[in-house]
């Protein structure tokens, strides 16, 4: 099982790391990433600061394992990496990296949109939601 969860915000630095890791694997023809970012949301009058990412890891780690075998079976795959925040992260900041490599874009775009849609509805990840004033509500995932 690779690793998943990050504390704190997922850095520019990860991203790119990540990426300059795949330029020896040549039979890679096609990346493509999805970038969760924390929004400046306004509630009740209220600007959220951030969110404070909570989960039931065994479980995620589990849920996570189960999605990422089926997306390799569901797609022609090379490589796939899901990567999400633990902890407070800032609006601006990233919380959820998905990455995906194949030999042809039609597979990454498809496995893309799949994979976050399946991580954001099945997996338990909870994120409160930081105001400004400091008071705070749980998010619903849309």
């Amino acid at each position: 099982m690779k690793k998943v969860f990050i504390e704190g915000a997922i850095t520019p630095e990860f991203i790119a790391e990540s990426l300059a890791k795949h330029q020896t694997k040549h039979s890679i023809g096609a990346h493509n990433m999805f970038l969760g970012q924390v929004r400046a949301d306004e509630v009740e009058n209220q600007k959220v600061k951030g969110i404070e990412y909570t989960s039931y890891v065994e479980l995620a780690n589990t849920q996570l394992e189960t999605i990422r075998e089926e997306a390799f079976q569901k797609f022609n795959l090379t490589c796939m990496h899901i990567y999400h925040s633990l902890g407070f992260v800032a609006a601006g900041e990233v919380c959820l990296f998905v990455f995906v490599s194949a030999s042809r874009r039609k597979e990454v775009y498809a496995a893309t949109e799949y994979l976050v849609n399946r991580v954001k509805e099945e997996v338990p990840i909870f994120g409160k939601e930081i105001f400004d004033n400091e008071t705070h509500q749980w998010k619903i995932n849309q």
